[in-house]
């Protein structure tokens, strides 16, 4: 294990809130840069990507938060990343310092919306060699989400898959898998974006904007063993008739209301899902991104500067892909 280190400046550049209740936005600042502990390694992060909870949950908690109470709590936005290790805790074994990894922790002390990060050695991954750091800040909770969802739910050769959400930033990671674990997989999507979700690999594809997909037409079956819903507006009620008798409904934690009906559905085989990151799920993601077997859909960048904007368009609900901050220009 390398104990070099490069040196570094006390102070860095950073997402932080400015501004009171409602009025809290996301702004360029400056937080002194944090310290690795143990079984950290801190990340000069190059790019970072937006997910609905840095909305949803970690601009909601900074404006509960009072000013001079902000000054006591961890950095809040911000959980991908990519970029190379510049410093690494006593007890890291594994990686050495001018690594390119990425990977992601929903811890909030992770904040990685910042030119530094400290993040687990656990939650991390060597980036694939033909990925750069746009397309691999992109992968960490999305590609995750889409993988531990489909394992939930059984996806595997033969079985036929309904993605609910197939060209937004987990949709499009989950069609590229669960290709490469042998399902039939249909996406659903809007007219707009039918080529999009074919280039992925869908086998067919179910335009919502025609009609209501969760009821098919007289005579026509649609009896899929995994509906994976990533939009999480869906129910295992509201797609009974799409589903199996033995099949599994999954559904990401993004609404409360279907959250709570699907947890106290009668249905078996129905689940919420809650992603952690590990090191050997990214290595997996890693080694089809490798094989070209699975690719980043980019929906737009953004400068560190412009994290409000990159979280207006992620609240939009019309991103094709990820929208991802370029942390370090270049």
């Amino acid at each position: 294990m390398s104990s070099s280190t490069i040196a570094l400046a006390v102070f860095m550049k950073a997402i932080i809130p400015e501004g009171f209740g409602p009025s809290v936005r996301p702004t360029l600042g400056e937080r002194k840069r944090p310290v690795p502990g143990k079984h950290d390694v801190l990340v000069k992060v190059h790019a970072a990507s937006v997910n609905p909870k840095d909305w949803k949950l970690n601009l909601t908690l900074a404006r509960a938060a009072p000013p001079l109470g902000r000054r006591l709590i961890p950095p809040l936005f911000g959980d991908d990343l990519a970029g190379e290790i510049v410093q690494l805790g006593a007890g890291v074994e594994g990686f050495e310092v001018g690594d390119r990894v990425y990977g992601m922790d929903m811890r909030l002390r992770t904040a990685t919306l910042a030119e530094y990060a400290v993040i687990d050695t656990r939650r991390i991954a060597l980036m694939p060699a033909n990925t750069g750091f746009i397309e691999a800040a992109a992968v960490p909770l999305a590609g995750q989400t889409a993988l531990q969802g489909l394992r939930k739910g059984q996806a595997g050769p033969g079985r036929s898959v309904l993605i609910i959400g197939a060209s937004g930033g987990v949709g499009s990671y989950a069609v590229q898998i669960a290709r490469q674990l042998g399902c039939h997989v249909t996406g659903v999507c809007s007219t707009r974006n039918i080529e999009l979700v074919q280039s992925l690999g869908a086998d067919a594809v179910i335009d919502y904007t025609a009609g209501d997909y969760r009821q098919p037409a007289p005579g026509q079956r649609r009896a899929f063993d995994l509906v994976f819903d990533v939009t999480a507006y869906e129910t295992p009620a509201s797609c009974g008739a799409l589903l199996a008798p033995a099949g599994y409904f999954i559904s990401t934690m993004g609404h409360a209301r279907p959250a709570l009906r699907t947890l106290l559905s009668r249905r078996r085989n129905a689940s919420l899902l809650r992603v952690e990151s590990w090191t050997a799920d990214l290595q997996t993601i890693g080694e089809w991104m490798t094989a070209g077997a699975v690719r980043s859909v980019i929906d737009s960048r953004f400068t560190l500067a412009e994290a409000q904007q990159a979280y207006e368009r992620s609240r939009s609900g019309r991103a094709r892909g990820k929208i991802v901050i370029a942390v370090t220009p270049g």
